[in-house]
């Protein structure tokens, strides 16, 4: 099985996410959404579009998302086979979260790492 396949985004804290989001959107020219991140989506050499997409997200520092840990990111990994992956990291003695999301954006797990860091597994929906 193969357990981690590409980066499906990166997220992190800031102390005031509005401005730390139109500095990038400004210096960077990173199209930073009302919901305060940006989608990439994949291109081949030719700048032509494929299949995929890695979302990159800055949050305020008061968020919980990241929960139970209390490090300022968390990275999301793509994965095939989400309930596999889950089972097998499970059966290895992994601390993994016991929620898992399936919704149309894909399925969602998480994992922490031996640091405290929680790690977002992601299947994308088909196609994608």
């Amino acid at each position: 099985m193969k357990r981690v396949t590409g980066i499906g985004g990166i997220f992190f804290k800031a102390k005031d996410a509005p401005s730390l989001q139109a500095w990038y959107k400004r210096h960077l020219g990173i199209d930073v959404q009302v919901w305060g991140g940006a989608a990439f989506n994949w291109t081949d050499g030719e700048g032509k579009p494929v299949a995929g997409t890695t979302a990159w997200l800055i949050t305020p520092q008061t968020s919980n998302q990241f929960a139970p840990s209390s490090a300022s990111f968390m990275v999301n990994y793509r994965v095939e086979d989400l309930h596999g992956l889950v089972k097998a990291l499970k059966e290895e003695g992994c601390h993994v979260l016991d929620k898992i999301e399936e919704s149309e954006y894909g399925i969602f797990g998480w994992v922490m790492d031996p640091e405290g860091n929680k790690v977002e597994l992601w299947q994308p929906p088909a196609g994608q």
